[in-house]
């Protein structure tokens, strides 16, 4: 069996604010690991890429392999899909790891959707989504399921699309800076136990999630500045101070413009200072 991993942070147990996720956080990698260690225990020796895909990709040590042979890690930021980089229809299920609800979830511990700083909120067909949505439609492109989140409490309310899904909530969130905390050992335990439990399970239970074509997509961003910069891509349209809009058939470059957008609003950070 194939596994792909997809490890952002702000979802894990133990996190509560954004000096947990940042470059020299004092226990990231501590907590990052440890659960990391304990979903790789459950998956037992089938083959698992992990795409380290929390800010720049550097947040997962490569010592890990000496402990897990059958594991390869893809590192590093600025790649091609992102998120999602070597996924292929090759993979017989997707894990999403540390995931996070969409920008404006209520009480939800560091909300987001691909940019805490430039991205206000994301639209597709019409309805809200956040990174495990977008990231699954991907997934989709290869006929690769969904089958395990480890996440918040407040994420877990926005997937159930996703049918047979093994959902292990790590927290409960309080608010943007503040979550309730079970035992580490019991978090871990139950990471191991129900990674275990779901490579028992066949792949065609899980869900294969796509958006219906023609696909809306409508960004709303932070400020107008980033919107100025934002309309340059292709295919955009700007319906309003801040929110863009493209409509294609494909959803590969529905994806390519959330991480374009995503990637250029850094550089309205630089402008007008």
């Amino acid at each position: 069996m194939k596994i792909y991993i997809s490890v952002d942070l702000e979802g894990l147990g133990g996190i509560v604010q954004w000096s947990d996720v940042s470059q020299g956080g004092s226990f990231k990698q501590y907590y990052l690991m440890e659960q990391l260690r304990a979903l790789l225990r459950g998956l037992g020796n089938n083959y698992v890429l992990i795409s380290d895909s929390h800010a720049y990709g550097d947040n997962i040590l490569w010592e890990i392999t000496k402990e897990f042979p059958n594991v390869e890690i893809i590192s590093g930021g600025l790649r091609k899909n992102y998120m999602m980089t070597g996924l292929d229809e090759s993979f017989d299920r997707v894990i999403f790891f540390g995931y996070h609800s969409s920008i404006g979830t209520k009480y939800s511990t560091m909300d987001h959707t691909y940019s805490s700083s430039s991205i206000y909120n994301i639209w597709i067909n019409g309805t809200i989504v956040n990174e495990a949505l977008i990231n699954a439609a991907f997934a989709g492109l290869f006929n690769v399921p969904i089958s395990m989140v480890i996440g918040d409490d407040k994420l877990k309310n926005e997937l159930k699309v996703f049918k047979n899904l093994f959902y292990v909530e790590t927290k409960t969130s309080l608010g943007r800076y503040s979550a309730k905390l079970k035992p580490m050992k019991t978090l871990l335990e139950e990471i191991e136990l129900k990674a275990k439990e779901m490579i028992s399970k066949p792949k065609n239970i899980f869900t294969v999630f796509k958006f219906e074509s023609p696909i809306e997509l409508i960004v709303e961003l932070s400020d107008t500045s980033r919107a100025d910069l934002v309309e340059i891509l292709p295919l955009t349209e700007r319906i309003d101070g801040r929110k863009i809009k493209v409509v294609h058939s494909e959803y590969q470059v529905i994806f390519d413009t959330i991480l374009s957008i995503a990637f250029l609003c850094q550089v309205a950070k630089t402008i007008g200072r």
